[in-house]
């Protein structure tokens, strides 16, 4: 081969490098342009499957907390005997009854709010323990206690009902 043949090979050959190379970005392009269309459609669809079952967790829990309220707790739990020990455990038990009950919510929500729950739970339990250290003698006494001394102070319950209200609006 002759420097003119390998010269006119080139110029032949160079045409149809570029115009592939050309072809094989605007290809390229397009493809990824399609899977991240398809991903966006498919996260898209999965919201819109989702977002009804994240909100039932939603009003599940706030419904927990409702229920766990001690003003509520107090009111709805009346003592099946008057010793005021087996009443302190009549409620945590229904507190945690209650809470058993809903723990599969937590996967469709923050883990924030989740300890949040968890955390509003369990100052319900303390709430409950400390009154029961008082010096009442019977469950109706106890139960009276409770309500006194709860009926100043916002329910650990309210302040989690208020954080799990403000995620929900963060959905939107």
């Amino acid at each position: 081969m002759t420097g003119d043949q390998i010269f006119q090979l080139f110029a032949y050959l160079l045409p149809a490098v570029v115009t592939g190379a050309v072809a094989f970005y605007f290809f390229r392009m397009h493809t990824n342009n399609e899977e991240g269309r398809r991903r966006f459609l498919l996260h898209k669809d999965s919201q819109k499957n989702a977002m009804p079952i994240r909100l039932q967790a939603y009003e599940r829990m706030a419904l927990f907390l409702e229920r766990i309220s001690i003003s509520s707790l107090v009111v709805r739990v009346a003592p099946k005997s008057p010793d005021k020990g087996d009443y302190e455990n009549l409620l945590i038990r229904n507190i945690e009854n209650e809470f058993d009950h809903n723990l599969s919510q937590q996967i469709y929500m923050t883990d924030e709010c989740w300890n949040i729950i968890k955390a509003a739970k369990n100052a319900t339990i303390q709430v409950i323990r400390k009154a029961a250290v008082s010096d009442t003698d019977s469950a109706d006494k106890l139960r009276e206690h409770i309500l006194n001394t709860t009926m100043d102070m916002q329910s650990p319950s309210a302040t989690a009902l208020s954080f799990v209200k403000k995620e929900i609006g963060e959905l939107w």
